[in-house]
């Protein structure tokens, strides 16, 4: 398999429409980038929760998933599930997002996601984040829209492992849905693995990026 290389990242934006949603689609990604990029700085939006315990969790989780890693957090407050009612605050915060700072990497929903607030961050991301690469997150859920990915980063020995115990341990919130445990969040980093010859993996979606052949 062919290995593609991003060059240097030193900054990072993420773009998610729920608190939790980062951790499942890229927590393992996240503590592979903190832990071999000294001084990351990571940009993050997420359009719902503001207010409630959802935002604790997240504010702690993300901490927990970047360690030693510049953090800025925004959580806004629009209605779970309505979204795209709220489309023109959402732009605003997106593009906020890409003023406030120069990413390197983008992560983002796939645009094949069923959840109406995924998909219009898909749309968005493009937009507003013209000059980089994006990466498109999968989200384990209840819908039947596992994607088929394009880009798979093989996660480090225990790092699969490491994702699933945060997971557990900061969204005790979500803790009473029947699919959230470790042995739903492994079986998909196994697959993920499977398909890239790894233990684990994580996946994304990539819409469009620029190829250099021969190293020039």
């Amino acid at each position: 398999m062919i290995r593609l290389d991003t060059g240097a990242v030193r900054e990072i934006a993420l773009l998610a429409a729920h608190c939790d949603d980062l951790a499942i689609g890229l927590g393992g990604t996240l503590l592979t980038l903190a832990d071999t990029v000294p001084g990351l700085r990571v940009r993050a939006l997420v359009l719902t929760g503001a207010g409630t315990e959802r935002a604790v969790e997240e504010k702690q989780a993300l901490a927990a998933f970047c360690p030693g890693a510049e953090v800025d957090l925004r959580i806004l407050d629009i209605p779970d599930g309505y979204a795209p009612a709220h489309w023109e605050r959402a732009k605003r915060a997106v593009a906020e997002l890409r003023r406030d700072g120069n990413p390197d990497l983008v992560f983002a929903p796939h645009r094949g996601d069923a959840h109406q607030d995924h998909r219009l961050l898909a749309e968005l991301a493009p937009t507003e984040f013209r000059d980089q690469l994006v990466l498109g997150y999968e989200i384990l859920k209840w819908e039947t829209d596992t994607p088929q990915p394009s880009i798979f980063h093989p996660l480090p020995e225990g790092c699969a492992e490491r994702k699933a115990e945060l997971l557990l341990e900061h969204y005790p919130s979500q803790r009473d849905r029947d699919w959230f445990d470790a042995q739903s969040f492994l079986g998909l980093t196994r697959l993920r693995g499977v398909q890239c010859r790894a233990r684990h993996a994580e996946a994304f979606l990539l819409d469009k990026a620029i190829i250099t052949f021969g190293g020039q």
